[in-house]
């Protein structure tokens, strides 16, 4: 079910929603989080469509803020606020309310939002291109528990991934982290199955590719050794090589779709590892609600510290000889030069 309102209210559009649940029989609001999309009409179809079909794992509002621009002074000075809402299998599993706002309005959607949103409901902000330089102080993203940004689908991919270290705030997240989760776990799990000293990785994909680089960064900064990233036609990530002491871990794919993981003594074994779409990234993100700590140590990792062959290195452990051998030098720095005795033949006596 769709109803055009032209020239409506916040409040209108609620009574509308309502009358609408009424008219196909669900009075009942059985939603469990609120999702902004900020988009504009170019994207907006191809955003909408993600997000209802990630509605069908988190059944939920969708408000979809379009802000047009005007392109006449007097337009730009009118105010005007047109609606679709949409309901039933219109609307997926839940309700959708598509906002267009005119001129000055569009300076103000957070006022034109904050009526819409469910009560006593999480708040997601997705922005699938365009996103603020910092979400956390935007209008409508200072309203949101999570904050989903997309640094792929920016003009230049690395800087974007600078600007989104230098304003992280807990919450804020990005599809191009989403797209390596199943690396991530691949790699994870072959370490634990092969466990051994990691002295090395290399990372390959494609130019510019934020997801390769992020990738890299959480390499560098979980396991503190060089990471070299090389390019490759792709498409996207194509191959992970991790050198450990017991020989390579490889998990390469080269046709988008289907890779091979090969750890030394043991046989090759092909492993499903597509591309996903955007609305399956969505509805990964939607899962989880609270700060994605990993993500954050991996994007402040910092791309320049990574090119520059920058690494975190862990603290050796000392074991009890050489723990031993410090204390005897130590003795013998403090004692008199004609009475200097090892610490452990003094402590043996």
């Amino acid at each position: 079910m769709k109803i055009d309102l032209t020239e409506t209210t916040s409040s209108k559009i609620n009574q509308a929603l309502v009358s609408a649940r009424r008219a196909i029989g669900t009075p009942a609001i059985g939603m469990v989080l609120t999702l902004v999309v900020v988009t504009d009409e170019e994207n907006a179809y191809d955003a909408l469509k993600s997000a209802g079909d990630a509605s069908r794992e988190h059944p939920s509002r969708i408000i979809a803020v379009i802000k047009r621009v005007s392109r006449s002074p007097r337009a730009r000075r009118d105010a005007r606020l047109d609606a679709e809402v949409r309901v039933g299998s219109d609307a997926g599993t839940g309700e959708t309310v598509v906002l267009r706002l005119h001129g000055e309005l569009a300076n103000h959607a957070q006022s034109v939002v904050l009526p819409l949103l469910l009560p006593d409901a999480p708040v997601v902000v997705w922005w699938p291109e365009g996103a603020p330089a910092d979400p956390a102080k935007d209008p409508l993203g200072a309203l949101a528990q999570r904050r989903i940004t997309d640094t792929y689908s920016a003009e230049l991919p690395l800087d974007e991934l600078a600007v989104r270290a230098a304003t992280y705030s807990p919450g804020d997240t990005d599809l191009a982290w989403t797209r390596i989760t199943p690396w991530r776990s691949m790699l994870a799990a072959a370490l634990d199955q092969q466990p051994a000293e990691v002295i090395g990785a290399t990372v390959e994909g494609e130019s510019d590719n934020p997801s390769c680089e992020l990738l890299a960064m959480w390499l560098a900064d979980r396991l503190g050794v060089p990471v070299e990233r090389t390019l490759s036609g792709g498409p996207g990530l194509t191959a992970v090589r991790m050198e450990t002491k017991n020989g390579v871990i490889v998990l390469d794919r080269a046709d988008g779709s289907l890779a091979t993981l090969s750890m030394h003594n043991q046989p090759d074994r092909a492993v499903a590892l597509k591309r996903r779409d955007t609305a399956e990234l969505l509805a990964e993100e939607l899962r989880r609600l609270d700060p994605d700590n990993t993500y954050a140590s991996a994007v402040k990792f910092g791309v320049d510290r990574l090119h520059a062959g920058g690494e975190v290195t862990a603290k050796p452990v000392e074991s009890a000889e050489e723990k031993a051998d410090k204390a005897d030098k130590a003795a013998e720095s403090k004692a008199p030069a004609a009475k200097k005795a090892p610490a452990r033949k003094a402590a043996s006596k």
